[in-house]
Order: structure tokens, then sequence, then C-alpha cells
């Protein structure tokens, strides 16, 4: 769908529902086109060198993660039911991607829904850094 121009690829997407809806077929879509994925999808795997990063249904995936912003503070302060995806951080504030099964609360900052698109990309960067993290016990021999 990726070489399809805008116009196309939507009408597609549409063409494509239709039948979903008509036929109660299931469709599997492989796509880095994800705000495509999010009009039109209602389960989703992020595969990151063929390894499931996430898997489920986009509604409770969206409703399970969430993006906290405020002053700056050490992630492993966080409640043990909230889950660290993504972290960015400056002099004086922190910005965090979680995950958690229950509501979020957090008078020391704001808390705002996160994208299919913001997901993704954080599930797909936590898989990239933790193959680059150094191995322990793992040295180089000259």
């Amino acid at each position: 769908m990726a070489a399809l121009d805008p116009l196309a690829r939507r009408e597609f997407l549409q063409g494509l529902m239709e039948v979903v809806a008509e036929h109660g077929v299931t469709v599997v879509l492989s796509s880095h086109l994800v705000a495509d994925l999010e009009r039109v999808c209602d389960f989703l795997v992020v595969l990151v060198t063929s390894n499931v990063q996430l898997a489920g249904e986009v509604d409770t995936l969206l409703a399970s993660h969430h993006r906290l912003s405020g002053p700056r503070r050490d992630p492993r302060s966080l409640p043990a039911s909230q889950h660290v995806i993504e972290e960015s951080h400056t002099d004086k504030q922190s910005t965090l991607l979680v995950g958690s099964d229950g509501p979020i609360l957090d008078p020391a900052g704001t808390v705002k829904p996160v994208t299919l698109d913001d997901l993704v990309l954080a599930y797909m960067g936590q898989a990239r850094d933790s193959e680059r993290a150094p191995q322990p016990g793992l040295s180089v021999v000259r």
C-alpha cells in the first residue's frame, strides 16, 4: 500500500473494509504506514527482527498506554504497575511513555493519551535499544 498515492490508498482501504463488513473475513495487513492501520485495524502486532514486541486489540493498547510529562524524575520512582516503554529528559523535565493496567494519576505533571504511531515507534525503539545494550559477561578478545 505504501507505493499508492494517498487517494488510491484511502479508496483501497475503504473497499477492503466493505468486503470485511459484507463477508466477515479477516484481513492481515503489513505496513509501515501506521496512520492507515489505525483507521482500519482492530488488532495490532508489532514485530522487530521477527520478534513480537507488542500485540493486542488496538483500543485496549491505546487505553493502557499514556504519555506523562512533568518535572524531571527517575522513571524507577513510578509505581510498580507502570512500566516505562520510552523516556526522554531535559535538565528540568521528563517525558515518559508508560504502560499501565489501571488509571494514572500524576499530580506533578500531565497525563495524555498516545496514538498508535506513538506506540509502534516506542516499542520498536525499545527493541532496538535492547539490541544495542552491552551484554553482561561479554568482552572483546584481541
